[in-house]
C-alpha cells in the first residue's frame, strides 16, 4: 500500500424519463480504520494517523469521483468506523470462530488485530512485504501493496457465544441485549451461513484494498480463529454517475429513508446508558444475507415490481409522490377505494410510521456468487444493520417476513449478531476494557 517499506512495524510477530399519473400524481419510470498491546512480551506499534473521519450525511455530491487517497483514522473515535462512515463502494465481511480455550489468546488476537487495522487504514501494510532473506516469510500479504488507502475502514464485532459460560470467563461483560436472534418468519437458513464468535467488516473504494484488511487478519488469527462464513459486497459501479442513493440487483433504490443526522444516530443507532459501559457509543451488528430470485423477478412487470416495493423504479419516488424524498402517505386512496401504496408493500411494513417509531440503520451491499446448482444466478444483499437494540431488527423482519410482497422473490439463508466497540483510544485496543478487571 502507498509508503510502504520493508522496514514497517510488524504486527506478526505479537435515472430515465417519466410521466405523472393522473390519480395518484407519482411519476411513471419507462426505463430505470501508540501500542499494539502495553503489556510485556507484545511489543510497541506507533506512528500518527492523517486524515479524519467523516459521517454519514457527508456524502461526496453526486458526480463527484471517489479519491483513492483519503484516510479514515482507526484510533480515537468516539464511535466505531465503518458504520457512521459516508458508504464506500466495496465491502469484505467475514466471521471467525475462536479455536482456542485461552481468554490471555483472544486478548492478544484483538490486540494485534487492532494495531493491524490502524496501518491498513493508513495505506500502510502490517509488516515487511520483502523480508531480507529470500527463506523469511513476509508480514504482509502484499496484496495490496503500493495502493491507497481507498477510505478503508475496518470494524469488529463479538458474538454471544464469547461472552458464554465457561468459556474465556466473560460473563459478566455479556450485554443484556445480546443474544443471537429468534427464528423469524420466511428464513431458510444454512447452517454453515449462521452467526460466529467474531465478525470483521472492511469497507473501502478499492476491492482489493477491503480484501487485503481481510485476508491480513485472517492470516494473523490463524493460530486463533478459522474462518466461518465469508461474503464480498459491491455498492455503485462507478463515480460520476449522479446516482445518491444505491440501487440493489432488483434495480430499486435501497436506502432512502435511512438513519442520516447525528441526531437520529444517537437515537437509534449507538448504544447510550447501556448495561455494559465497555459498550458505551457502540453499537450492535445484525448481518443478513439475503438471496434474490432475480430470473423469477426479471420476468415480472414493471407495475407488479413497483406494487412490492411501493415505490417508482427510476426516481425511487413512493407511489403516492413524485419524488425520492416525498413522503410516503399510507392512506391515500386510488378512484376505487383502494391504498395506492398496498399496505404489504415492503415500504409500508418497514417503515417507521407503521412500526412504533423503530429505525434501523441499513447498510447494505450486493453481492454475486455467480450461479447455483440450477444453473440460475446465485445473488442477493448482504443486508448489514446497526442499532442500539437487535430486537429492534427482529421486530421489523417479523412483520416483514410474515407478509411481505417482497417474499415471493428473496430468501434469508444467513444470519448474526455481534456486539461492536467503539473506536479505541491511542495506546489500547478493541474492547480492552474486558480484560481490566
Amino acid at each position: 500500500m502507498a509508503r510502504a517499506t520493508s522496514a514497517a512495524a510488524s504486527v506478526d510477530g505479537v435515472s430515465g424519463a417519466s410521466a405523472a399519473d393522473a390519480t395518484t400524481g407519482r411519476h411513471r419510470p419507462r426505463f430505470s480504520r501508540r501500542a499494539l498491546l502495553t503489556g510485556t512480551g507484545l511489543g510497541v506499534l506507533g506512528g500518527a494517523l492523517a486524515g479524519g473521519g467523516a459521517t454519514w450525511a457527508a456524502t461526496h455530491p453526486a458526480g463527484d469521483s471517489v479519491d483513492l487517497g483519503t484516510q479514515i483514522p482507526f484510533y480515537g473515535q468516539k464511535h466505531p468506523v465503518g458504520i457512521a462512515t459516508p458508504p464506500q463502494r466495496y465491502a469484505m465481511y467475514m466471521t471467525f470462530n475462536l479455536t482456542t480455550s485461552s481468554v490471555k489468546d483472544l486478548q492478544t488476537l484483538l490486540a494485534r488485530w487492532s494495531a493491524a487495522a490502524s496501518l491498513m487504514q493508513r495505506g500502510d501494510p502490517v509488516g515487511s512485504v520483502e523480508p531480507d532473506s529470500e527463506n523469511g516469510l513476509p508480514k504482509d500479504t502484499g496484496e495490496a501493496y503500493g495502493l491507497d488507502p481507498a477510505s478503508l475502514t475496518i470494524t469488529f464485532g463479538l458474538g454471544p457465544a464469547i461472552f458464554a459460560e465457561n468459556r474465556f470467563g466473560l460473563e459478566r461483560f455479556r450485554p443484556a441485549l445480546l443474544a443471537d436472534l429468534p427464528t423469524l418468519p420466511s428464513d431458510n437458513l444454512d447452517p454453515a451461513l449462521v452467526g460466529g464468535d467474531l465478525s470483521v467488516q472492511a469497507c473501502a473504494d478499492d476491492p482489493q484494498v477491503a480484501y487485503h484488511a481481510v485476508r491480513n487478519l485472517a492470516r494473523m488469527g490463524r493460530s486463533q480463529v478459522s474462518v466461518h462464513w465469508t461474503q464480498m459486497g459491491f455498492g455503485r459501479a462507478s463515480a460520476g454517475t449522479g446516482q445518491e442513493t444505491p440501487r440493489n440487483l432488483m434495480g430499486f433504490k435501497d436506502g432512502t429513508r435511512n438513519v442520516s443526522t447525528p441526531e437520529q444516530f444517537d437515537e437509534f443507532v449507538w448504544v447510550n446508558g447501556g448495561d455494559q459501559s465497555w459498550l458505551e457509543g457502540g453499537t450492535y451488528q445484525v448481518v443478513r444475507k439475503i438471496r434474490m430470485n432475480l430470473e423469477t423477478w426479471d420476468a415480472d412487470r414493471i407495475g407488479d415490481q413497483e406494487t412490492i416495493f411501493g415505490r417508482t423504479k427510476a426516481e425511487g419516488a413512493p407511489l403516492t409522490g413524485s419524488k425520492e424524498f416525498d413522503t410516503p402517505d399510507f392512506q391515500m386512496t386510488d378512484e376505487n377505494g383502494d391504498r395506492v401504496i398496498d399496505p404489504t408493500a415492503h415500504i409500508a411494513l418497514a417503515a417507521y410510521e407503521n412500526n412504533g417509531g423503530i429505525r434501523i440503520l441499513r447498510r447494505p451491499y450486493n453481492y454475486t456468487d455467480g450461479l447455483n446448482e440450477h444453473a440460475q444466478l446465485d445473488a442477493g444483499l448482504l443486508f448489514l444493520t446497526y442499532q442500539n437494540d437487535p430486537g429492534h431488527f427482529a421486530a421489523l423482519q417479523r412483520r416483514l417476513g410474515a407478509s411481505d410482497l417482497l417474499n415471493e422473490y428473496i430468501s434469508h439463508i444467513g444470519t448474526g449478531v455481534f456486539a461492536v466497540p467503539p473506536s479505541p483510544a491511542e495506546g489500547r485496543y478493541i474492547a480492552q476494557e474486558l480484560f481490566e478487571s
